[in-house]
C-alpha cells in the first residue's frame, strides 16, 4: 500500500449496505425517502413559477455535420436541447424512456433535493425501457449547469443538454450570450461506449480505438471532437457586432477528453466556475476538464475568429467561428498562438462569495487508487464498493481531501454540494493531478446520499464512485 492509500484510510468508517437499507451500529443514514429531504426543499422557498419540459430518450440517427451516426439522445437531437429557468423556478422535466435499457437523469452541479438526483440505486429506482418519469425540484442556484445519465456508459452518447439557471439580479454587462458545449465523440463510428469499456478492461487500457497520454490525454482516442454537435469541418458561426460584449458558456460533457480552449485574437474574462462567480480575472486559454463549466466575457473584434478547443493530450480538435464581420473564415486546421500560452490555473481564480472561515468538523480522505493494467479504478482500494461511506451530519463544516495515488489525472464530482477549494474558487468538479492532494471543503446542508465520483465516464464505471452519506445526529 502507498503512503498516500495509507493515509487516505485516516478518518474513514465501515458500514454495511444493501441498496438504500442500512444495517448498522452506527445512527441511521438519512435515506431520500426522509421527510428531512422534503422539508429541506420545502425552506428553499423559490418563484412559485412551474417550467415543465419533456425529455424522450430514443435510439436514431443524428447528423454530425457529415458524420451521421447510430446513437442515443434526448428528442433525437445532439445536444439536447437547452432548458432555461430563473433561479427559485420549479423544474418538472418528464422524462420518456424509449430505450432498450433502463436509464436516469442527474442534473449535474446543482443543490437539489436528494430524490430527484437521478443515480439508479442511490436516490431512485432505474427507470425501465417503456417507463417514465417527472423530476420536480426547484432550481436554487443560477449558474451553468448541465444533465446527462447516470447509468453504464450512456453519457459517452449523444445523452446531454445544458442547463441554463438565470440570475435576476446579475448586473449583465454583455450584449449576447453564447453557450458552447464541448464533446469527445464515438459511438456510432465503428464502435459504441460499451464496446469502448470492455476493450479496455481486455487490453488492460487499450481501447479499439488507440490510447491518449497518460497524464492528460486519457484513455481513449476519438475520431470526432464536437462543438455544440458539430464536426471541426462543418463548424457552427456565432454571428455578432463589432465592440460587443459576449457571454460564453463553456461546458465540457466529454467523457475522456478535457479541452484547452481559446479564441484567436481574443482574451477572455473569466466571471464564474462550476456556475459560481470568482473575482473577474483575464486570460488566453482555459483548461476544461469533463464536468467543468467555466464562464467568461469577451469584447469581439472586427473579423472572423476561430473558437478552438484542442483536446488535451490528443489530436484533433472542436472547432467553432465567430463573425463580427466580412473576411475568409480560418480553417478548422488552425491553432491559434493562445493554444500555446497557460492557462488559468484554480489558484488564480478567487470565489467571489467565499464561504465563512471556519475549522472543519470532519474531514474524509479519499484516495483516488487504481490502473491501467487490468482498468480497475477505485476510491480507497475499493472498486465501485459503496458500503464504506463518508458519513457526515448536517450543519457541518466538511472537508475532502483527494489523495490520487494513480499515474493519472481525474476531475472529481461531488453530488448536490458546491465546495470551495483552499484559497480558491468555489466548484463541483475538480482535476486531482497524478501524484497530488486537492483539499476542499462544504456546509453539510442538502441531506440524503451524495455519489463522489470521477467525471472520466470509463474510470467511474470501472470502480471510481464512492458516496456521502448524511447520517442522523441522534
Amino acid at each position: 500500500m502507498s503512503r498516500f492509500t495509507r493515509r487516505a484510510f485516516l478518518g474513514t468508517t465501515a458500514l454495511a449496505v444493501t441498496g438504500l437499507a442500512a444495517c448498522s451500529t452506527e445512527n441511521p443514514l438519512i435515506l431520500p425517502t426522509d421527510p428531512l429531504v422534503g422539508r429541506t426543499e420545502t425552506a428553499r422557498g423559490g418563484t412559485g413559477r412551474v417550467r415543465s419540459a419533456t425529455l424522450t430518450a430514443i435510439t436514431g440517427q443524428v447528423d454530425l455535420g457529415g458524420p451521421v451516426v447510430d446513437t442515443w439522445t434526448y428528442d433525437g437531437v445532439a445536444p439536447g436541447r437547452e432548458i432555461r429557468v430563473t433561479a427559485g423556478d420549479l423544474i418538472e422535466a418528464r422524462l420518456v424512456n424509449r430505450l432498450p435499457v433502463e436509464t436516469s437523469i442527474h442534473w449535474h452541479g446543482l443543490a437539489l433535493r436528494n430524490d430527484m438526483d437521478g443515480v439508479p440505486g442511490l436516490t431512485q429506482a432505474r427507470i425501465k425501457p417503456g417507463e417514465e418519469f417527472t423530476y420536480r425540484f426547484v432550481a436554487p442556484t443560477p449558474g451553468t449547469y448541465w444533465f446527462h445519465p447516470h447509468t453504464g456508459t450512456q453519457l459517452d452518447r449523444g445523452l446531454y443538454a445544458p442547463l441554463i439557471v438565470e440570475d435576476p439580479r446579475e448586473p449583465g454587462g454583455y450584449d449576447a450570450e453564447w453557450t458552447v458545449v464541448l464533446d469527445d465523440w464515438i459511438d456510432g463510428a465503428g464502435t459504441t461506449p460499451d464496446q469502448v469499456l470492455a476493450a479496455l478492461r481486455r487490453g488492460g487500457g487499450h481501447s479499439m480505438h488507440g490510447m491518449g497520454g497518460r497524464t492528460a490525454g486519457g484513455d481513449v482516442t476519438y475520431p470526432h471532437y464536437l462543438l455544440n454537435g458539430r464536426v471541426a469541418g462543418a463548424p457552427m458561426t456565432f454571428t455578432a457586432e463589432p465592440g460587443q460584449r459576449v457571454r460564453i458558456r463553456f461546458v465540457n460533457v466529454g467523457s475522456d477528453t478535457a479541452f484547452r480552449v481559446a479564441l484567436g485574437g481574443h482574451r477572455m474574462t473569466v466571471t464564474h466556475t462550476d456556475g459560481f462567480p470568482v473575482i473577474p480575472v483575464d486570460t488566453d486559454v482555459l483548461l476544461i476538464g469533463m464536468g467543468e463549466r467555466y464562464d467568461v466575457l469577451i469584447t469581439l473584434s472586427d473579423g472572423v475568429f476561430p473558437l478552438v478547443a484542442q483536446a488535451e493530450g490528443k489530436e484533433g480538435a472542436a472547432f467553432a467561428l465567430a463573425r463580427t464581420g466580412t473576411g475568409a473564415a480560418p480553417p478548422p486546421s488552425i491553432r491559434p498562438d493562445e493554444l500555446r500560452r497557460r492557462p488559468v490555473g484554480y489558484p488564480e481564480l478567487k470565489a467571489a462569495e467565499p464561504l465563512p472561515a471556519r475549522r472543519p468538523d470532519v474531514t474524509h480522505r479519499l484516495a483516488l487508487t487504481g490502473g491501467m493494467m487490468d482498468y480497475r479504478w477505485g476510491i480507497n482500494g475499493r472498486a465501485g464498493d459503496h458500503s464504506d461511506r463518508s458519513r457526515v451530519r448536517s450543519g457541518q463544516r466538511v472537508r475532502v481531501e483527494f489523495v490520487n495515488t494513480t499515474m493519472m489525472w481525474h476531475p472529481m464530482h461531488v453530488h448536490g454540494h458546491t465546495f470551495q477549494q483552499e484559497g480558491g474558487p468555489r466548484k463541483d468538479t475538480v482535476i486531482v493531478p497524478a501524484g497530488r492532494i486537492v483539499a476542499c471543503e462544504f456546509d453539510a446542508d442538502n441531506p440524503g446520499q451524495w455519489m463522489i465520483h470521477c467525471h472520466n465516464t470509463y474510470h467511474a464505471e470501472a470502480g471510481m464512485t464512492t458516496v456521502l452519506g448524511y447520517e442522523s445526529s441522534s
